[in-house]
Parts: structure tokens; sequence; C-alpha cells
């Protein structure tokens, strides 16, 4: 899409495009074949127990700050959809849930919000939201396709976000069908993005994880979060061979389902190449509150989750809250167990494996 399609808007074909493939990436993501499992997994890692706490388990504290808010617990709830189908019930139960909790979201890629109004709605969770920490998002390889700081600004602002995630999706981009992946000279574009706009910007991949190498290289650009977003969890090779329609991207995303780094290492490999001061964001197959309090134990500060809660959220905002309350019931216990009272304890407590 070249910057003329930008500025006069996309044809009706692509916006139909762009309707089908969400609507696909719901159905999907909820079959349970586009999940994947790797040879490094939370399961893989234990803590000591701690036999004698000294402490009572309303003692264990899981509040922190991010991007200056408040959180009462380390869980965001990551970028899914929205736009037409069932994008604004599945935005507005997310909302409510995290408003209620005191955690924080993001919204799916709101490039469609961008080029069709009428779409827009569907991401406006602020009013469902209004302390809650929310997040946009865009694709960052938009930028080598006519977007730039106006759409990066007219995207915050659509949602009244506290930031920007850019998400970094190259696998997902070379297996799905027509496929945005010109990449070239990306980090370049990122970096005068980031130092260009007023709001925080952070950066994600989308399953198949961040080096640390490429970690340290993002947060030398100025961004504020890196999320590693490994492999273990939803396999977005494989969400987009299941749509596909040619043979060949069909065995394209068999093929690399598996691709990517297992979240674990991603943490471990992120925090120990990044100054100690870089926030990193753990997800990817995080699936219980207790994988949560591995993945901050090896380094991450907080940590996103987003298709164990999508089920609930075709429901509504109660139902998703009832998974988010689980899941904290789960890291709050995990902490006890360990005999670490703070997120900062919790992130000194050994694993071994």
């Amino acid at each position: 899409m070249s910057h003329e399609d930008v500025s006069r808007g996309v044809s009706d074909d692509e916006n139909d495009e762009i309707t089908s493939r969400k609507a696909d990436h719901i159905r999907v993501c909820l079959d349970p074949s586009s999940q994947v499992s790797t040879t490094a997994s939370f399961d893989d890692y234990r803590f000591d127990n701690e036999a004698l706490p000294e402490m009572a388990l309303e003692d264990v504290d899981l509040s922190t700050t991010f991007l200056g808010k408040r959180l009462s617990a380390p869980i965001i709830v990551s970028s899914m959809t929205g736009g037409p189908t069932a994008g604004a019930t599945i935005n507005r139960s997310l909302a409510e849930a995290v408003e209620r909790l005191g955690l924080g979201m993001g919204v799916g890629s709101q490039r469609i919000a961008l080029e069709r109004l009428d779409t827009r709605s569907s991401f406006e969770v602020r009013k469902y939201a209004p302390s809650a920490l929310v997040l946009a998002n865009l694709g960052a390889v938009q930028l080598n396709y006519g977007y730039g700081e106006k759409q990066a600004k007219d995207a915050v602002d659509m949602i009244g976000a506290d930031g920007l995630f850019l998400h970094l999706n190259a696998l997902q981009e070379a297996i799905q069908e027509g496929g945005d992946t010109n990449f070239r000279a990306l980090g370049d574009r990122i970096e005068a993005l980031v130092a260009a706009l007023p709001f925080p910007v952070l950066i994600k991949e989308v399953g198949a994880g961040i080096g640390a190498r490429t970690a340290l290289r993002l947060w030398s650009m100025g961004v504020k979060a890196i999320d590693v977003s490994g492999t273990g969890g939803t396999s977005w090779a494989r969400v987009e061979g299941l749509r596909a329609k040619a043979e060949v991207h069909r065995t394209l995303g068999e093929t690399f389902r598996g691709w990517g780094i297992p979240t674990p290492v991603a943490i471990e490999r992120a925090r120990a190449a990044l100054p100690a001061d870089a926030v990193l964001i753990g997800s990817g197959g995080i699936r219980t509150g207790l994988d949560a309090a591995k993945a901050i134990a090896l380094g991450a500060d907080v940590v996103s989750i987003a298709q164990p809660v999508l089920a609930a959220a075709l429901v509504d905002g109660a139902a998703v809250e009832a998974v988010l309350t689980r899941f904290i019931a789960e890291l709050r216990v995990a902490c006890f167990a360990a005999g670490a009272r703070t997120l900062a304890d919790l992130r000194y407590t050994p694993l071994f494996r």
C-alpha cells in the first residue's frame, strides 16, 4: 500500500479482506490446534517451595507501576482484535474487566479503523475503562507502506490511549496470503517515529519472540517497553496456515508452526542483554498465574495474556473478570508459596529445571 493509498483510503475489496481476516483470526484462535507447545516451556521451571514463608497470604503485594499507572497486579490483557464482527464485544468485555480489577489492556491492530471510519467505535474502550492503562496498536511494517507520525497519533487519540504498541510480525506476514513483507530499513523508521511522538512507544512480537540482540537494539531506539512475545501459545504461523486458501500457505503454516524463541528463553536472554532499568513484558503461552510468576522470576516486569480470556470476552466483562480473578489468585499463591512478599522479591526468587 503506497502513500497515495493511505491518503485516499483503500479499496472496498481490501477492506472486505481485512474484515474477513479479523473474523478468521478470532475463530481460529479459539481452535486448540492454533496453539503450540515448545521444547522449553514454563512447565520445565520450578520454584523452591518455601515451607516457612513468615507472612500471611494477604500480605502478598502484587501491585506495580507501569508507564506511570498503578496496576493492582502485573497483568496486561494483550492486543486481540477490533473492527466488525465480534471486535466491539471483545474490547468492551476486556475494558470493563480491567477497569474493575485495576489492570491494563491493549487493543488489536487499528489499521482497519484508520482506513474505515465506521469501525472506529469497536476500538473506543476508554468509555468503559476510564482509569485503566490502555494501549493503542499498529503494525510496525505499515511504516514501510505509507504510515507515519499522523497515523500513530490518530491511533492513540482514537481511544485515548496511554501509549502505542508497534507490533513486529515478520513470520506471520510471510505466511499470510497477501501479507506485507517489506521490512527493509524498518528499524530506522521505528527509531525516527519514536523520537517524533509525544507519548510512549512499546514494541511487541506476536508469538515468535524477540532475541537478545534485537531487544537491545530496540531499547537503544528509545522504546519504553519490549514485549518478547515468545513461542509457546498461539502460533500465528499456524493461524494463517489454517485460514489460507492456497496450499503453499497452508503448508508454510504447518512447517513454521513451532518457529521462534520459547518465551522463558526469550525473557531470560532479553533480561541478560538489557540494562537493569529496561522494561520487559513477558507473553506467549502464559496460561496461569503460576506461569506469570515464573515469567517475572525470569526477568519480566509484567506479563501479557490474550488467548486465555478470548472465549470469555465473547460473553461479557463479568466472564473476563472471573478468568482474570482466578489468574491473579494463582499468582498470589505462587508468590506466597515461594516466600515472595512483593514482585521485587519474586524477581529475585530462583527457579530450577
